[in-house]
């Protein structure tokens, strides 16, 4: 009887232990799945979606650049004559200096004379003698003016260059998305345009404007 009585009682701990074993464990599987947080792919915490896209980034900037330069804008002639008149003064009141070079604001009516890869020569009434002034309707469109003219999208503020300079072509490719995308460059040549954009000025008397606005009349 003795003996009977002793394995009954082994038996007992044993269970005992299971049971322990069983709540240690489920306790366990709780706080993993507590603190277990589930990530969908492609929603905001996706590390993928985390990374740098240019193209967010264009289209997100992009309609507060085009507003930026459309207040800011001075008429094509008005601001040749202010730059022959006094250079300085007329990059202090509209321009945004990018490393050696401001970067200036226009608009412009003129009617488009010839055109190669996209850049067109474009005649502006009033505009003094040596202005020439080009527009570019992509489908490719250089530069970074457009990222440059508002003065706070600065290099600091991403991770490389490359970064940078993906942020400019973002910016770009928006901006050609929403305003050049219905453009019939083939029939382009003889028709009036009125533009608003903004260029690097390298020589004060050769433009070459990244429209923010491009009607063809």
């Amino acid at each position: 009887m003795a003996k009977t009585g002793t394995v009954s009682a082994s038996a007992s701990k044993a269970t005992r232990r299971k049971a322990i074993t069983a709540i240690a464990a489920a306790v366990l599987l709780g706080a993993i799945a507590f603190d277990t947080k589930v990530v969908t792919i492609g929603g905001d915490e996706d590390l993928r979606q985390q990374a740098f896209n240019p193209d967010s980034f264009g289209t997100r900037e992009f309609p507060r650049i085009r507003d930026h330069v459309t207040d800011k804008a001075p008429d094509a002639a008005r601001l040749a004559e202010e730059l022959v008149a006094d250079k300085n003064a007329a990059i202090a009141a509209y321009g945004t200096m990018a490393g050696a070079f401001p970067v200036m604001p226009v608009t412009f009516t003129g009617t488009v004379a010839d055109g190669k890869s996209g850049i067109f020569t474009v005649d502006v009434e009033g505009l003094p003698e040596g202005f020439g002034l080009r527009v570019q309707t992509g489908p490719a469109i250089n530069g970074t003016e457009l990222r440059d003219v508002t003065g706070d999208i600065e290099f600091g503020a991403f991770k490389n260059q490359i970064e940078y300079q993906d942020a400019g072509a973002g910016i770009n490719r928006a901006m050609a998305a929403e305003i050049l995308a219905d453009i019939d460059r083939e029939s382009l040549s003889g028709k009036t345009i009125t533009v608003t954009g903004a260029f690097t000025m390298i020589n004060p008397k050769n433009w070459l404007v990244t429209p923010v606005a491009f009607e063809v009349q």
